[in-house]
């Protein structure tokens, strides 16, 4: 490839100059070329009629200073545009809305990994690579997330929105020319966004600090609450404590099919059909006296002990009952209000109704829970590019967000509508959002700065607050939590990739979605794990892993487009800047199933 001056391009320069000395040797290249383009444009001496042979020599010079610097000019282009494909410079332009993935910040701009573009698109390729996959700076060849030769990585040629960022192509966007130093003040998480004006890029978020901000804003959410009938309250959570409304038991029962005998043995048979649960009182026995009676059967008067049947034998002859065991008074009698006292506290408020919980407050006497609603979310799947049924064909693939995410919101204890299909279409989007009433409005893929992203022009459009524009994970990083204008549900905009979407989900809906339901936070664990994990330079890493006794093995197949890995996982690695070692702790947030979820909490067991 050659510029229009004919000559060949310097190649890209080394990954590991620094920016300061290319921007160094850029300087000085302008500077020489200023130097000769002035040289040049110089009018010569007068020339004397005794120098025509001077004249003819200096003119050759200047010539070849002209052609030199000419080379140095498109050498310096050439640097330019390359720096430019790295993400490393924006030659000549700027950016009115950079992608969410840009690292920079208010004080200070940390420079990318080399081999990523302003909005994310790792375009650095290696031909050398096992198989021809693209070098991603948040998949590196040879750890667990590389899946080797012939896995089906998909590429960023391809133009699909299940890759990370949601386009591969992304337009430089003008600025008018006295704005530049304006944009480049970068905004704080939560800077109001005007109507009809461009959402200001916030600061690149850490994970740890995007997953608590969510966390918060769930908590701050009101919680309302509601009387369920039992049969509907499942996996809400209480808004009031359950206390017990009777005894349990309410009356003294047996605790095993046997004989209700009182005083010492041996003892006269009182013949019938015995005591069975839920009939009345039975008539008083006498010291001496057995009577049959089955489990859950009230102990009639004066009882002392229940006798389990295989420790009796009775004697059909004389009408005796004799015990083959020591007979303990007291034993197998489950007494009045073993288990509670009317008044107790069974269950604190902000409990999940799990099914044990419904047969708790069902034994107490409650027909229906006072419980805080479950969250209201809407799924709006975007891209043209994605086919509902059937084989991926003609340049479009399956859409898999749309049939994983809902069953994975109720995992979590949402009520979640149907998804939404609204293809690459701005004015659809826009009316989905502003006609959601919805808690949280979930959108995937569209959240860099393609020709068809149109979820951050929308949310300006409609007057969104921007609160998280990026965070510093792989995968997932572009993306994004905003607030409605007026009081309107939060918006998480997730990545188009699957793994990046999942990774979205748990940094930033699901903390959100357990604070508005009333739900205590993911306790964290953290396990070592068996093998080294190598981590971003920059970034948090989101590994599948699965447990193996009392560590944690991470998952091949764990690229920001791949679901194999997450699809075999027990749970999310949360691998620190620089990666882990073999042995070191690492923490584990859980699966919302591999815990059965919703239903209870805790670790894998």
């Amino acid at each position: 490839m050659t510029p229009r001056g004919g000559e060949p391009r310097s190649p890209l320069p080394p990954a590991h100059r620094t920016p300061e000395g290319r921007a160094t040797e850029a300087a000085t290249t302008r500077a020489r070329t200023d130097e000769a383009a002035t040289t040049k444009a110089a009018p010569p001496e007068a020339c004397t009629a005794d120098q025509p042979a001077a004249e003819a020599r200096a003119t050759e010079e200047l010539t070849a200073e002209g052609r030199a610097a000419e080379r140095r000019a498109a050498e310096e282009r050439a640097v330019e545009e390359a720096l430019a494909l790295v993400g490393r410079r924006q030659p000549h332009e700027s950016h009115a809305h950079s992608a969410p993935e840009r690292l920079g910040t208010t004080a200070s701009r940390r420079p990318e990994p080399f081999g990523s573009s302003p909005s994310g698109t790792n375009s650095c390729r290696t031909d050398s690579h096992p198989g021809g996959n693209s070098f991603r700076a948040d998949s590196y060849p040879g750890d667990p997330g590389d899946p080797g030769p012939g896995s089906g990585q998909t590429s960023p040629a391809q133009p699909n929105r299940q890759t990370e960022p949601n386009r591969q192509t992304e337009p430089n966007r003008q600025t008018e020319p006295g704005k530049q130093a304006e944009l480049s003040q970068r905004a704080e998480p939560g800077s109001p966004v005007e109507p009809g004006s461009t959402l200001p890029a916030a600061s690149v978020t850490s994970w740890h600090d995007a997953r608590a901000l969510a966390r918060r804003l769930g908590r701050a959410a009101p919680l309302a609450a509601h009387r369920l009938p039992l049969e509907r309250a499942l996996g809400h959570v209480l808004a009031e404590a359950v206390v017990a409304l009777t005894d349990l038991p309410s009356f003294d029962t047996s605790a095993m099919d046997g004989w209700a005998v009182a005083g010492p043995g041996p003892w006269a048979v009182r013949m019938g059909e015995g005591l069975l649960a839920g009939r009345g009182k039975g008539e008083p026995l006498l010291d001496g006296q057995a009577v049959r009676i089955a489990t859950g059967a009230r102990i009639p008067a004066e009882a002392t002990a229940v006798i389990r049947s295989e420790h009796a034998r009775f004697d059909e002859v004389k009408g005796l009952l004799h015990a083959t065991r020591a007979v303990v008074p007291g034993q197998d009698i489950r007494p009045r209000g073993q288990e509670c006292r009317s008044g107790d506290q069974l269950l604190p408020a902000g409990t999940v109704v799990t099914p044990p919980v419904l047969g708790l407050a069902a034994a107490a006497g409650y027909d229906a829970l006072v419980a805080v609603p479950l969250p209201r979310v809407d799924v709006l799947v975007l891209g043209d590019e994605l086919l509902t049924a059937g084989l991926p064909q003609g340049g479009r693939i399956r859409d898999a967000l749309g049939p994983m995410l809902g069953p994975w919101l109720r995992s979590l204890g949402a009520e979640v509508s149907a998804p939404q299909r609204l293809g690459d279409d701005a004015e659809a989007l826009r009316r989905a959002l502003t006609a959601s009433d919805a808690d949280l409005v979930l959108t995937t893929g569209g959240t860099a700065a393609g020709p068809v992203d149109h979820v951050h022009p929308v949310l300006a459009e409609i007057g969104a607050e921007l609160l998280v524009d990026g965070v510093s994970v792989r995968p997932g990083h572009p993306m994004l939590l905003a607030r409605l204008a007026d009081g309107g549900p939060y918006v998480v905009g997730l990545p188009g990739n699957p793994l990046a979407a999942v990774a979205g989900l748990m940094t930033l809906a699901e903390p959100l979605l357990r604070g508005i339901a009333g739900r205590p936070a993911q306790d964290s664990y953290h396990p070592p794990v068996r093998e080294e994990v190598r981590g971003h330079p920059l970034d948090t890493r989101l590994i599948p892993v699965v447990h193996r006794a009392d560590s944690v093995m991470p998952l091949h197949y764990s690229g920001p487009a791949m679901l194999r890995g997450i699809a075999a996982a027990d749970g999310l690695a949360v691998v620190p800047p620089g990666g882990v070692r073999s042995g070191a702790e690492v923490e584990i947030l859980d699966l919302p199933w591999t815990s059965a979820e919703p239903w209870t909490e805790g670790c894998f067991t």
